[in-house]
């Protein structure tokens, strides 16, 4: 069982409520949801949100989109995240954060294939090591089995290693597999964390949605390279740090 477990809470700091925000007609989590499904390696999608009440509005959403909600700790992502797992069944575990909703499903396929046929600990096109990120911040997604998510959940001690899913992963993984792109497009940023990332996001949706998802990595740099102002909105942010919450 493949199984792309998104974290999804409306507790965010920089900008509260966004996953559940109105982007041409849907929210953010149905954008993620509609794009994930078009993975062709996937077997089910579980939304891994929290036991607060406000999050209750998340558990609706996913239910009427026909997806697995799973609820646990606001603070212990890791304990919510391997629980989620856990109920639902999951052999390989396809992470994606729920402020993504340009996130790529042939990107996601091809990580998957490069696990299931290499059996590496953990296969990423994000992760720790800035150097080897080559796509955009905003398509990122991790691979790794049940067994290496059980390993951290039981062992992991730091508050930063359950307070994020992989960290413990990464620094006890013999085997990191980074997937790289042939062209470097780590420059762009089309994550959802500020109001300056929900004006791009908009402005990329106002271009390529029109009601369905037939556009992916090469149709948005086509766009970025076509309005090189559109790369200005969002550059100077910065990525929060590990221990930001």
């Amino acid at each position: 069982m493949i199984s792309v477990i998104i974290q999804a809470r409306t507790g965010s700091t920089r900008l509260p409520g966004k996953v559940m925000k109105e982007l041409c007609g849907k929210t953010v989590l149905a954008h993620d949801i509609e794009r994930v499904k078009q993975a062709k390696l996937v077997d089910e999608i579980i939304i891994a949100t929290t036991v607060c009440k406000a999050d209750d509005i998340i558990v609706n959403e996913a239910k009427q989109l026909g997806v697995k909600v799973f609820r646990g700790s606001e603070d212990d992502v890791l304990s919510r995240y391997f629980l989620a797992a856990k109920e639902a069944g999951a052999d390989v575990v396809v992470r994606i954060t729920s402020d993504c909703p340009l996130i790529d499903p042939q990107i996601i396929d091809k990580l998957i294939t490069a696990f299931v046929e290499n059996r590496y600990d953990i296969v990423t096109n994000a992760g720790n090591d800035l150097s080897k990120r080559t796509f955009p911040r905003g398509l990122d997604a991790e691979v790794f089995s049940f067994e290496m998510l059980e390993t951290a959940y039981n062992n992991a001690k730091e508050t930063y290693q359950r307070e994020h899913v992989t960290p413990y992963i990464y620094e006890h993984a013999k085997s990191v597999h980074y997937y790289t792109n042939d062209i470097d497009y780590s420059r762009y940023r089309w994550t959802l964390d500020t109001e300056e990332d929900w004006q791009l996001i908009a402005e990329i949706y106002q271009r390529l949605y029109h009601g369905k998802h037939d556009f992916y990595l090469k149709d948005i740099v086509d766009i970025m390279l076509r309005y090189p102002e559109l790369s200005k909105i969002n550059e100077h942010i910065e990525q929060k740090k590990l221990n930001d919450v």
